[in-house]
C-alpha cells in the first residue's frame, strides 16, 4: 500500500491505544459539529431573518427526520462494523463486496426516504400535533429538505467505510467545505432573496450533494479492497444479509429512540410555542454536546470490531475503559461550560427571553448531565463492535424509550410542567448504561471463549 493511502489509515491491532483513539475521535468529533453547523445556520439564519414561527417550525421538524432516516442510519453504523471487522480479518474479498453492497443500499435507500418525505411529511406532523400556525412551514422545509435524502446517506455510509480503517479527516474536510457552501447559501437564499424555511432547506440539499460526491471521489481513489468501482456496484447476498443482520436492530433502536423523542416533542408543543423555540435552540447546542459523547461510541465500537477480527481481545478491553475514561473527562467539561453559558449561548439563536428561560430549564437536564448520555453510548460501543445490535436494541429500547413514554403518559400527565417531562432523561441514560455494562459482563468471557476454542480446532 503506497505512502498516500496508508497515512488515512490508523493501526488499530497494535501499539499504544490512546493516542490512536484521540487521532480518530478529533476528526469525527470536528465533522460532526460541523455537521450541526448545517442545522445550526438554518435555525440561526430563520430566527434572525423570519422570526420564532419560522424557528418553532424548523425545530419542530427534527425528531420527525430521525425516525425516517434512522433505519438507514442503522445500515450504515452495520457497514462500519462490518467493513472494521474484515479488516482486522485481512478479508479483502468480502471487504470489497461490502464496499459495493453498502453504497448502493445507500442510493436505493435515500431515493425510498425522498418519497416517504415527500408524500407524508404533512400527514406526520399533523399525528404529532404540530401547531396550524407553523405546519404549512414545517412541512415546505421538510419536502425539500428529503430531497437531500440520497445524498444525506451516501454520505454516511462512504463516510462509515472510511471510518472503519480510521480515516476521519477526509470526512472532516468534506464537512467543512459543504458547511461553508452551506452558512453562504443561506444568506443568499434568505438575507438576499427573501426567502423563508424553503431558503434554508435548498442550502442543505445543496451542501448535502456537494458533501456526497466528495465522498464517492475518496472511496474511487481509493487502492485496494476499499475502492469503489462504479461498474462493480452490486448488491451481494453475503454482505447485505450480515448488513440486515446487523444494522436493522440498530436501526429499530434509533426508530424507537425517535418515537420517543416524538412523544416528547409533542408534549413540549402542549407547553406552547415558546418552550417549542426553547426545546429547539437548546437541542441544537445540546447536539453539539452530544458529538463528543457519540465520537468516543464511534471510537469504541470501530477499535472493538477491527481488533475481535484481528482476535486480539485484551486490545477490546483496553479500548472500552480509554474511551470510558475519555469520554467522561470530555463530556463533563463541555457539559459543565455550557450551562455556565447557558444565557450567552441561548441568545444566540432569540432575544425573546420566554425563550431563553425555557432553553436554560432544559439544558439543565439535555447538556448538565449529557456525560451519561455519552456513557450509555460508549459501553454500548463494545457490544455492536462484536455483533450485539439486537441485544442492544433490545436493552436500549427497554431501559430507555418504554421509560420516557410511560413516564410521559403516567407522571408528566399528572404534573405537566417541564422540569417532571426533562428528568426522564438522565434517568435512562443511567439504567440503560447499567444494564449494557452488565450485559458486556457476561458475553465479553462467553464470546472470547469461543473464540479461543474455534481457533484451537483450526489449528
Amino acid at each position: 500500500m503506497s505512502n498516500a493511502v496508508s497515512k488515512h489509515k490508523i493501526d488499530m491491532c497494535s501499539g499504544p491505544m490512546a493516542g490512536k483513539i484521540f487521532q480518530f475521535v478529533i476528526p469525527l468529533m470536528l465533522s460532526s459539529i460541523l455537521q450541526l453547523l448545517f442545522n445550526a445556520a438554518d435555525i440561526i439564519v430563520v430566527s434572525q431573518y423570519c422570526g420564532d414561527e419560522a424557528l418553532a417550525a424548523v425545530g419542530s421538524t427534527s425528531s420527525l427526520v430521525n425516525i425516517i432516516v434512522c433505519l438507514f442510519t442503522g445500515l450504515a453504523t452495520a457497514t462500519n462494523i462490518i467493513a472494521a471487522r474484515l479488516i482486522g480479518e485481512k478479508n479483502a474479498s468480502a471487504l470489497s463486496n461490502c464496499v459495493h453492497t453498502s453504497i448502493l443500499v445507500s442510493f436505493i435507500g435515500g431515493i425510498f426516504v425522498s418519497l416517504i418525505g415527500l408524500f407524508l411529511s404533512e400527514k406526520m406532523l399533523m399525528l404529532m400535533g404540530s401547531p396550524t400556525e407553523v405546519i404549512g412551514l414545517s412541512t415546505l422545509y421538510l419536502k425539500i429538505y428529503f430531497l437531500g435524502s440520497p445524498a444525506m446517506l451516501i454520505y454516511n455510509f462512504g463516510s462509515s467505510l472510511l471510518r472503519a480503517k480510521g480515516d476521519t479527516k477526509r470526512p472532516l474536510y468534506i464537512i467543512t467545505l459543504g458547511g461553508i457552501v452551506n452558512v453562504i447559501l443561506n444568506l443568499i437564499m434568505v438575507a438576499g432573496f427573501g426567502r423563508n424555511v424553503d431558503g434554508v432547506a435548498i442550502a442543505t440539499v445543496v451542501s448535502q450533494y456537494m458533501s456526497a460526491i466528495l465522498i464517492i471521489l475518496c472511496l474511487i481513489t481509493e487502492e485496494g479492497p476499499m475502492r469503489l468501482e462504479i461498474k462493480r456496484l452490486k448488491i451481494h447476498k453475503k454482505e447485505f444479509l450480515e448488513l440486515l443482520r446487523i444494522g436493522l436492530p440498530a436501526g429499530l433502536q434509533g426508530m424507537v429512540f425517535s418515537f420517543s423523542n416524538i412523544v416528547i416533542q409533542s408534549s413540549i408543543n402542549f407547553l406552547g410555542p415558546a418552550t417549542m423555540a426553547g426545546y429547539a435552540a437548546a437541542n441544537n447546542i445540546q447536539g453539539f454536546l452530544y458529538v463528543a459523547g457519540n465520537a468516543f461510541y464511534q471510537s469504541n465500537m470501530t477499535f472493538t470490531s477491527q481488533n475481535m477480527g484481528a482476535n486480539k481481545w485484551d486490545r477490546m478491553k483496553m479500548s472500552l475503559k480509554y474511551n470510558v475514561a475519555f469520554e467522561i473527562i470530555v463530556c463533563i467539561i463541555l457539559g459543565v461550560s455550557s450551562y455556565i453559558f447557558a444565557d450567552t449561548l441561548l441568545s444566540i439563536y432569540t432575544k425573546d427571553p420566554d425563550v431563553v428561560v425555557a432553553g436554560i430549564t432544559i439544558m439543565k437536564y439535555n447538556c448538565l448531565l449529557v456525560v451519561l448520555c455519552g456513557l450509555m453510548e460508549t459501553v454500548m460501543g463494545s457490544l455492536r463492535g462484536m455483533g450485539y445490535t439486537l441485544m442492544t436494541t433490545i436493552v436500549s429500547v427497554s431501559g430507555s424509550c418504554v421509560v420516557r413514554v410511560a413516564w410521559i403518559m403516567t407522571v408528566f400527565r399528572m404534573f405537566p410542567n417541564l422540569d417532571i417531562l426533562l428528568c426522564i432523561y438522565p434517568i435512562s441514560w443511567l439504567l440503560t448504561t447499567l444494564i449494557h455494562f452488565i450485559c458486556f459482563l457476561i458475553v465479553f468471557p462467553k464470546r472470547r471463549k469461543e473464540a479461543e476454542l474455534n481457533t484451537v480446532t483450526q489449528q
